[in-house]
């Protein structure tokens, strides 16, 4: 048992220190030295009583519900302090997310950057209820503003969506710096302050993947639509699951359309599907928004033409023809800020291959969105859920 024990701390003291390794690499890059003031390790949340909680909320109040998602129900509350915030409560007589709340808890105490949510505190293990307590986000989500209940106001301009993407896109690239991949990225877990500046939300699938592997097999989660296909069929999740999830979020953005919707066509049910058969085509115009100028704005029509490139990068069967988020926020930056050269779209050459992003010779890859390429194409089933740290009740 000694030897057990013994092994375990050995173990824990290495994971330390490869993430230590792992963030100052981070900030030690170049082209990504603007996170390195955000990065916070070995924080520790404050543990709030059962009781404090409850006042918060008018003892949960089914007034103050916010979201009901796949690990428990999101309550507005209020603190002593005068603190807005978001209170997730737990599911009660179910280990597996009393150990996902004890996950959650560790990553995000650890974790601090300006577009991610940030958590304030929790209960202790030992409490009643388990309750996470994050800031409460008041502009709701990217999906209630595309195609949700604040659809009607069409307050996402182009360039405010182009900025959402690269912000999301940050907030992935801070994780995986950090070796965690988020696992269920979508619209609804992507909240938007009063500035639409974007806070991502839900770490609830969230899990740590050590250096030495390329790979952490364990039970699919996530949400259809935007669940890797390599991911859902094998069990084998990597960084690039969540760049796939990141593309379907481009497409959105596009489209304005949701990931999954039963009522187009059999083969468009899912919005990837129907986004490389249209990319692959050169039928862009087919799934861009028509509110958002592409037909009259020549500066619009290029960048979401070149958004549409990335997301199907992004949405590429074989993961090693995905780019990295990293790479994805260099992209889109050069996009938004107009100084893309020809070789400043390309992805830079893999250890295994030379790969481009955008261009010259990808097998199943577009050379532009404007000339035809063949791609692999996948299926997925039909869901959707929502964080519930906003205002999701329109």
């Amino acid at each position: 048992m000694f030897a057990v024990c013994s092994g375990c701390f050995a173990w824990y003291k290495r994971k330390k220190r490869r993430q230590a390794v792992a963030s100052n690499e981070f900030m030690r890059s170049g082209s990504m030295t603007s996170y390195s003031k955000d990065l916070e390790l070995d924080g520790s949340p404050h543990i709030f009583t059962f009781e404090e909680l409850e006042e918060a909320t008018d003892g949960f109040s089914a007034s103050r519900e916010l979201g009901d998602g796949g690990f428990g129900t999101v309550y507005k509350g209020k603190l002593k302090d005068g603190r807005v915030v978001a209170v997730k409560r737990l599911y009660k007589n179910n280990y597996r997310r009393v150990e996902q709340f004890l996950n959650e808890v560790d990553i995000l105490s650890r974790l601090l950057h300006q577009n991610l949510v940030i958590l304030y505190g929790c209960t202790s293990r030992m409490s009643r209820d388990l309750l996470l307590v994050y800031e409460f986000i008041a502009n709701g989500t990217v999906a209630d503003h595309l195609h949700g209940c604040r659809a009607a106001e069409r307050g996402l301009t182009w360039p405010l969506r182009l900025n959402i993407a690269i912000e999301t896109a940050e907030a992935l690239a801070y994780l995986h710096a950090v070796e965690i991949i988020h696992r269920d990225v979508k619209t609804t877990n992507i909240l938007l302050d009063n500035s639409f500046h974007v806070k991502v939300a839900d770490f609830g699938l969230s899990r740590l993947f050590p250096l030495e592997v390329t790979h952490v097999s364990t039970v699919p989660q996530g949400t259809p639509g935007y669940v890797d296909p390599v991911y859902h069929q094998c069990y084998k999740l990597t960084d690039k699951s969540d760049v796939y999830s990141f593309g379907v979020v481009l497409v959105e953005l596009i489209s304005s359309k949701p990931a999954v919707d039963m009522s187009r066509s059999h083969s468009e049910i899912n919005l990837a599907n129907m986004a490389l058969n249209r990319i692959q085509n050169h039928l862009v115009v087919q799934l861009v928004d028509p509110e958002l100028g592409y037909d009259t704005d020549l500066e619009t029509k290029r960048t979401i033409d070149r958004v549409a490139e990335v997301a199907f990068q992004c949405l590429q069967l074989e993961r090693d023809l995905r780019p990295s988020i990293k790479e994805v926020v260099e992209i889109l930056t050069c996009v938004r800020d107009g100084d893309c050269g020809a070789n400043s779209m390309k992805k830079k050459a893999s250890q295994k291959e030379d790969v481009c992003l955008l261009k010259d010779g990808l097998q199943f890859s577009p050379d532009t969105v404007i000339h035809r390429f063949h791609s692999q194409s996948t299926n997925h089933s039909v869901a959707s859920n929502a964080s519930g740290l906003s205002n999701n009740k329109c």
